[in-house]
């Protein structure tokens, strides 16, 4: 039976290589894939295709989706068409509850595996609401990671002011206008003031 994955860590822990390298799999054995990222990545407003692109210059172009695409719709439509053969999510994290649920329901009607990748949390040590019910539904759950500037595994991200200082308030998303870190939990609660009294 196919499976929902999720694919989560940290920022900068390499998920989109992940997902461009087992997109490519697929299609170097003649599968057929469907590659989707948010809206966040647009070209520009109003497109409906983006690129997944990795830290190491590796991309593809994907389909975008927003709170209002309707992913039930979209790939029932491409698998009843082309024979799909698996889905992947770039970005998941932003995802809403019914489009993962919506997911499941696909994975388990048309036995499709459908392979998301994205954050856990956000800045301020809080679930996505994408990311908190792939945790709760989803089959199989790996962890991407990569490490903090201690060595240590890093499981939560920091948003950076221009002077390196985190902040913790803010809108929760926030493409391309800020910079993040990744830090382990002890040092993310250094840098963000977290630490108990």
């Amino acid at each position: 039976m196919s499976k929902l994955y999720f694919t989560y860590s940290a920022m900068n822990a390499g998920k989109s290589a992940l997902l461009l390298q087992a997109a490519y799999n697929y299609r170097e054995r003649g599968l057929k894939v469907m590659l989707w990222t948010s809206s966040h990545h647009a070209y520009k407003e109003g497109d409906r295709t983006g690129q997944i692109v990795s830290r190491i210059g590796l991309s593809a172009e994907a389909r975008l989706f927003s709170p209002a695409t309707s992913l039930k719709d979209e790939i029932t439509q491409e698998f009843q068409e082309k024979s799909l053969d698996a889905v992947f999510l770039d970005e998941a994290q932003f995802l809403t509850w019914t489009q993962v649920r919506d997911l499941a329901d696909l994975c388990d009607r048309f036995r499709l595996p459908v392979l998301c990748y994205g954050l856990r949390t956000d800045f301020r040590g809080q679930l996505f609401e994408g990311a908190a019910e792939l945790l709760a539904i989803a089959d199989h759950l790996r962890e991407a990671r990569t490490i903090c500037h201690c060595g240590r595994k890093a499981s939560m991200t920091a948003r950076l002011d221009e002077q390196g200082r985190a902040v913790m308030d803010g809108e929760q998303v926030s493409v391309g206008k800020q910079v993040y870190a990744s830090f382990c939990r002890k040092h993310w609660m250094e840098v963000t003031g977290q630490t108990p009294s």
